[in-house]
């Protein structure tokens, strides 16, 4: 359906009051799932944060790339292991890992953004020691002998320290930053990272004003599978222990309410595969997913 002028000027205008309420905010939108895999939808979203920057938005990306890691895995023959329904990153793995997340995807991200007009840098956490990381460790209920046990997941690391001098020199100064979520071990090495918990790592060093966390779902959804448009941390809380958050989006709403007690003013969970989500969620009042705020 085509759109007026007079109708693209009044829906600028009515986006005029978003905009200003985020005038110089930093927005931490971390990219990933299926979404990312489609070039055209890939495209929109760089023009989507080209957009933003071009509103005197401060846009970082966090990305992900589970797929396409899991292709490039199966390309040159490595076999992903698992412990506990958890992969493994072994050192093979570790290696593959970083040249798909630092190096393919990430310079991709920046090719589209950059070819929507804006200044796209990449880096990862390594940059700067933007991000240090430790080791992260996962216990797991053995369903056999229901027995708590650590599960080793090798090179898998969760945010220690982040310094974000590196990005405070980038932001407003109409570059784009384009983080892949590889970190540097304290001692020299790398960890993999999840790229929610590094995306929401860096949003609550730099106090963002809003995390938007781009996924395959709408959002939240109650027991009658309704979208939550919006949840305290408390609420989001006890829809955890009343078993309405439940499987893999408990560790994403637990990545949302860390990010609140670090400073974040708001984070939200959204479909990445929605045409222009992040603008929906910025510049509408109907918001795209679900705002979770302290």
């Amino acid at each position: 359906m085509d759109v007026t002028p007079f109708e693209q000027a009044r829906i600028l205008a009515e986006a005029l009051p978003y905009m200003q309420r985020y005038d110089e905010a930093i927005v931490v939108v971390k990219y990933g799932g299926h979404a990312m895999g489609e070039e055209h939808l890939a495209r929109e979203f760089a023009r989507d944060i080209v957009l933003l920057e071009q509103t005197a938005i401060n846009p970082i990306v966090v990305h992900g790339g589970g797929p396409q890691i899991e292709a490039m895995l199966k390309k040159v023959g490595v076999r992903s292991q698992y412990a506990a329904g958890l992969r493994v990153t072994d050192e093979k793995t570790l290696e593959i890992v970083e040249m798909v997340l630092a190096g393919s995807i990430n310079k991709q991200m920046v090719g589209y953004i950059n070819e929507a007009g804006g200044k796209a840098i990449g880096l990862c956490g390594k940059d700067g020691n933007m991000v240090i990381a430790r080791k992260l460790t996962r216990a797991v209920v053995d369903p056999d002998s229901a027995i708590e046990k650590v599960v080793d997941l090798g090179f898998v690391g969760e945010p220690d320290k982040v310094d974000v001098t590196v990005l405070t020199q980038i932001l407003g100064r109409e570059l784009i930053p384009v983080l892949a979520p590889v970190a540097a071990a304290a001692d020299g090495g790398t960890f993999n990272v999840n790229a929610d918990t590094f995306a929401g790592a860096i949003a609550g060093a730099l106090k963002a004003k809003r995390l938007l966390l781009l996924t395959d779902v709408p959002g939240v959804l109650d027991k009658s599978k309704t979208l939550i448009k919006k949840l305290s941390a408390n609420d989001a809380r006890r829809l955890i222990a009343d078993g309405t958050i439940s499987g893999g989006m408990i560790p994403k709403v637990e990545t949302c309410i860390d990010a609140l007690e670090r400073g974040v003013e708001g984070v939200v969970i959204l479909d990445g595969k929605v045409p222009h989500a992040v603008l929906l969620e910025l510049f509408t009042e109907l918001g795209a997913g679900t705002l979770i705020h302290g």
